[in-house]
């Protein structure tokens, strides 16, 4: 039986935009207000998806929420039409409506934990959609997110699905960015390490910005997985990294298999943690890749998201891939890091760099804007929605963006009851595509 990882990329939203909602993203914050170009962002996720399918991988799908999220403005007390509600709500609270309209939901690192059916007790596939209590226009998110990807992964011997964690902020879950399976074949047994930045009931006075993975949430998924005994790791993020704009733990480290490749500051006791994983993992020899402070400033990897980058082994290749985002060759101290890893003789022995900026400007490189599966072939005939891409379905979706998708949006354009319109319309089109029934709140 073969197994493979295959990634499901999220496609970014018409209404995506540079609003600056998320307090402790450096890149968020900085870019408030700047013009968004929705169609090109689609359109370079797409591109990257494709390169993916051209290097052989499987590459799957995740489409955007319905933005704005009328759902959440009914329960807030606003009434009326569709348009009368999004008129209302942009004249009362611009803000509000701000939160309710975002593009996030393309990061599908935070979508949900996958943890795959050889490191689970009942030997099936485990979903948790992700709280994101974090911040508030993300921890909407959760509901419409178990939806889609029960629609993909149907309930039964093979996949099943668990609801969002709750007790908000205290049991903040951030999803798969701050979780990584390690393994020797991807249809071996793993283990999983779950990184967090504060206890659920710690004061974290070490903390400038907020640590929105906790302990006790990271525990709750990977217990409620069903983990084996002895294959799950939980370990502390360093409050460095988060202080410097690393709020997610796929912002300084990545892993993939074998390969751990993270920054000497990435966590508070590395030597610890490699000396468990390597305990934990067994026969399986790891290989480690610390990238010294010296050589990379935490600065520079934060904003080049070196780090946030794929790390991926390309059928018929030898050694591993990155997939980087164009600012790492854009800043000195990264390219010339990656330029000297991939001359090492090491485990990592390509790069290919992809224009995501788009993303890139909200805080989300390649790694965000994926959710990694394994799975077998048989897994992957199981699959219940049209979401993994072919050359067709791929100049469909294109087609579709083209069709659909502004080129320009500012938040001004939030209040705007033809974006809206326009929006709901190409979902409900995307949804006939995909095959993914009625996920979307105004649909049902």
């Amino acid at each position: 039986m073969a197994w493979f990882e295959a990634n499901f990329d999220g496609l970014v939203g018409a209404t995506h935009n540079y609003a600056g909602l998320s307090y402790g993203n450096v890149a968020s914050a900085k870019n408030k207000g700047l013009i968004a170009n929705p169609r090109e962002g689609a359109l370079q996720g797409l591109a990257k998806m494709q390169h993916m399918r051209d290097l052989g991988m499987v590459q799957g799908i995740l489409p955007p929420h319905d933005r704005p999220h009328l759902s959440t403005l009914r329960a807030l007390g606003f009434s009326g039409s569709d348009a009368e509600i999004l008129t209302t709500a942009w004249m009362a609270n611009p803000a509000l409506v701000a939160n309710l309209s975002s593009s996030a939901t393309m990061w599908t690192a935070n979508a949900a934990t996958v943890t795959p059916s050889p490191d689970t007790t009942d030997g099936r596939t485990h979903f948790t959609p992700a709280n994101l209590s974090a911040m508030y226009h993300r921890s909407i998110e959760h509901e419409t997110t178990g939806r889609v990807l029960q629609a993909i992964f149907p309930e039964g011997d093979r996949f099943t699905h668990h609801a969002a964690i709750p007790g908000g902020h205290h049991m903040g879950d951030e999803g798969a960015a701050n979780h990584t399976r390690f393994c020797g074949e991807y249809g071996d047994e793993g283990v999983g390490l779950f990184v967090y930045g504060r206890g659920a009931f710690e004061k974290a006075d070490d903390l400038t910005f907020p640590g929105r993975q906790t302990m006790e949430s990271s525990h709750a998924v990977g217990t409620g997985h069903g983990l084996r005994p002895g294959r799950m790791l939980v370990v502390r993020q360093n409050p460095e990294a988060i202080n410097m704009g690393a709020f997610h733990n796929d912002v300084v480290a990545v892993g993939n298999r074998n390969v751990h490749f993270y920054h000497e500051k990435a966590f508070e006791n590395p030597a610890a943690l490699n000396a468990a994983l390597q305990k934990a993992v067994g026969d399986v020899e790891m290989h480690f890749v610390e990238v010294p402070d010296a050589a990379v400033p935490l600065k520079d990897a934060i904003s080049s998201y070196l780090f946030n980058s794929q790390l991926i082994s390309v059928p018929g290749r030898d050694g591993m891939t990155l997939i980087l985002p164009v600012e790492v060759a854009e800043t000195v101290s990264t390219k010339r890091y990656v330029d000297e890893l991939l001359a090492s003789g090491g485990p990592i022995t390509h790069a290919d760099y992809m224009d995501v900026r788009q993303s890139m400007r909200n805080g989300g490189g390649p790694a965000c804007l994926r959710l990694r599966v394994a799975m077998s072939d048989e897994d992957k005939a199981a699959l219940g929605a049209n979401c993994i891409l072919t050359d067709t379905l791929v100049a469909t979706l294109e087609d579709w963006v083209k069709k659909h998708y502004r080129d320009r949006v500012a938040r001004e354009d939030l209040g705007d009851v033809a974006l809206m319109e326009e929006n709901f319309r190409a979902l409900d089109e995307l949804t006939q595509i995909l095959q993914l029934g009625s996920v979307y709140d105004f649909q049902r």
